[in-house]
């Protein structure tokens, strides 16, 4: 007897630990995968998230990271919405003053992209990550908010 090794695929608007993981249900991919729920140039969709990300980007970064980590820790949103300061923030901020703060960046990204099947790759993260900084973010940012109001609203 065979057994299949795979775990089932989320299907475009499955609800998954908590809160839909494709809230916009953008088509999926042959793969599996889909798009961003959001361009990488609608940053002004979500503008303070954007200006904040423009002036102190540290600050965006930690919020979205820990926003991240709370969904898939707990399956809800983060009450705080990401805090003002953490150690990622300090960190990010320490090492963005040395000119490698996109390192981070690029590597929560990947981590971001796996959560929601987003296509795409390690290049591209870097790409997005060293050359338009707030636009990145500001995505990140808007892809966790769809998963969070779905909480919300399950609530």
């Amino acid at each position: 007897m065979a057994y299949n090794q795979q775990q089932p695929m989320a299907n475009p608007g499955m609800q998954v630990n908590g809160g839909n993981r494709n809230a916009n249900n953008v088509p999926v991919n042959a793969d599996g995968t889909r798009e961003w729920s959001h361009g990488l140039f609608d940053c002004c969709g979500d503008a303070g998230t954007f200006i904040v990300a423009c002036c102190f980007p540290c600050i965006t970064y930690g919020q979205v990271k820990r926003r991240a980590e709370h969904l898939a820790s707990k399956g809800y949103p983060d009450p705080e919405h990401g805090g003002l300061c953490s150690s990622d923030c300090c960190i990010h901020g320490c090492i963005t003053m040395c000119g490698f703060g996109w390192i981070m960046q690029m590597m929560n990204r990947g981590h971001i992209r796996g959560r929601y099947n987003i296509a795409g790759g390690g290049g591209g993260d870097c790409c997005s990550a060293f050359c338009c900084t707030p636009c990145e973010l500001t995505q990140e940012s808007r892809e966790l908010e769809l998963e969070e109001q779905t909480c919300h609203k399950q609530g």
